[in-house]
């Protein structure tokens, strides 16, 4: 079976830089989970996402912080929650690290 993504395949994934401005808990969640809005800029504007990252971050830390977040899914209905886009980061079991560039760069800048 061959797996190999086409180069087309992933053009059509729309990953951005975005800085996260606000952080809440989210009780409602089955697993412990952050509520985030994420500022991608004039052209996207705020998307709002669930992510599961409480093993590594604090809600204050990840305020101002840059991340990069698939923007092109269909919205998804997460317990009482709607997520309007798909924070990256890197799996380890339940430990996530959020992908982030590593020097500021402008809000809504594609990833390619």
């Amino acid at each position: 079976m061959n797996n190999d993504l086409k180069w087309s395949e992933f053009e059509r994934v729309d990953m951005r830089v975005g800085t996260i401005i606000s952080a809440s808990d989210f009780p409602e969640a089955r697993k412990p989970a952050f509520q985030l809005n994420i500022d991608f800029g004039d052209a996207i504007g705020i998307r709002k996402t669930s992510a599961q990252i409480t093993k590594r971050y604090q809600r204050q830390e990840l305020v101002g912080k840059q991340v990069i977040a698939v923007v092109n899914f269909p919205k998804k209905q997460i317990a009482n929650f709607m997520s309007e886009c798909l924070l990256l980061g890197a799996v380890d079991g339940e430990e996530v690290t959020v992908l982030n560039p590593d020097l500021p760069v402008p809000n809504g800048l594609r990833i390619g």
